[in-house]
């Protein structure tokens, strides 16, 4: 038991501690506000989307869709995001856009800044493939999901349409997936020095993006007005969401660390793109805020409970 609580503290608390430092940093003022903004932007925009590249490049594909793996984490979401919305409704009186907001903030995980480093640390190369396979649709269809949802009472309109196309057209962690699943397809590998510097780039991408999520968490806080609904939102995702999907890869067999990814993966954190959503449509911004920040904290020790349960360490 204690062997293995030890081997969980070796997996989660480096990740974690990497978070705290960035927050510390930017707490003290060793980083700025602006340096943060540059920092998440170079995560985002480059190191990661460089990693993914390399990974999917090099790896083996599935020869067909695994579908079971896909139904069992986004019929989790989609039940954590329907529970989150109704709760908004019912327990805490909010309008029925801001319900969406509580709901997109329980069904969509932190995958780039804590998901990539703790599950590559968790299972290693082996979990790569499932990993980045689930993060080349899990971004589109919540946000897509949310847009829908956020819109329908409006009417669902053609430059709402082209607006979200081209979001996603030009997503640099997307352009990442498919470049790399397309090189693999193709037999192309980067080779000599074009492969050292994407090498270089995507070494970099696991502590830029813990500590550039430690200098996001300094900036936004909690808000006290909200830290009812931010509880359980982050309720949901650190628990309910990963509990739905781990029941579920019963229901669908696959490989065990396919399992592991699918559950770690709804294990994550809320993510920032919450927040994204609530500044775009000036609604909900103090909690879907309140619950990255909270769900972050608390996520050192669900996930480690996680790991437990799935026997990793």
């Amino acid at each position: 038991m204690l062997n293995t609580l030890a081997e969980i503290a070796v997996i989660v608390l480096p990740v974690f501690g990497m978070v705290a430092v960035g927050y510390l940093a930017a707490k003290v003022g060793l980083v700025s506000e602006r340096a943060s903004d540059g920092l998440a932007e170079f995560v985002f925009s480059l190191a990661v989307p460089a990693l993914i590249f390399k990974t999917l490049s090099e790896s083996s594909l599935p020869e067909a869709q695994p579908w079971g793996y896909w139904i069992s984490y986004f019929a989790g979401a989609f039940f954590a995001f329907g529970l989150a919305m109704l709760a908004a409704r019912r327990l805490f009186g909010r309008s029925r856009q801001e319900a969406v907001i509580h709901g997109f903030a329980a069904g969509q995980a932190n995958t780039v800044f804590v998901g990539v480093p703790l599950i590559l640390k968790a299972y290693g190369p082996e979990g790569a493939v499932p990993l980045f396979l689930l993060i080349a649709i899990h971004l589109p269809v919540m946000l897509v999901a949310a847009t829908v949802l956020m819109e329908g009472s409006a009417g669902f309109s053609r430059a709402t349409v082209l607006k979200l196309v081209k979001a996603l057209a030009l997503n640099p962690i997307l352009i990442g997936i498919y470049a790399g699943a397309l090189a693999r397809i193709l037999g192309v590998q980067a080779t000599g020095i074009p492969r050292q510097m994407v090498d270089l780039i995507a070494a970099a991408a696991t502590p830029c993006a813990l500590i550039s999520l430690g200098l996001s968490l300094k900036r936004y806080g909690m808000t006290g007005g909200d830290l009812a609904p931010s509880a359980f939102i982050s309720a949901l995702k650190l628990l309910v969401h990963p509990a739905a999907v781990f029941a579920l890869t019963f229901v669908f067999p696959m490989p065990p660390v396919w399992a592991g990814v699918a559950v770690l993966f709804a294990a994550m954190p809320s993510g920032i793109n919450g927040y994204l959503l609530a500044q775009r449509y000036g609604i909900g911004v103090g909690a879907s805020t309140s619950a990255v920040s909270m769900s972050t904290g608390l996520a050192v020790f669900t996930v480690a409970l996680w790991l437990y349960v799935l026997g990793v360490g």
